[in-house]
């Protein structure tokens, strides 16, 4: 997951934009035709369109973009640590 980018989607698209784009890759994702790498790639860009929904939804209930990012990236990360 890469913060920058997170912010990037959560600034630029909507929520329902989001949820469009992740059911398109989850789509995409199921076609036996991909190459594991690709489907790495496809993973690795669901959660940052994931992340980013997280991030609006803390937005949306009263905390400030800054602090939505970090609490996110310390979620993240501490899931990582376990």
């Amino acid at each position: 997951m890469k913060l920058p980018l997170i912010r990037q989607i959560q600034r630029t698209c909507s929520v329902e934009e989001i949820e469009t784009a992740i059911s398109v890759l989850e789509n995409i994702s199921e076609a036996p035709a991909l190459k594991s790498e690709e489907i790495d790639v496809i993973g690795e860009l669901i959660s940052n369109l994931c992340g980013a929904m997280e991030v609006h939804q803390m937005i949306a209930d009263g905390m400030p973009e800054k602090d939505a990012a970090n609490t996110f990236m310390k979620k993240v990360l501490g899931s990582i640590d376990r």
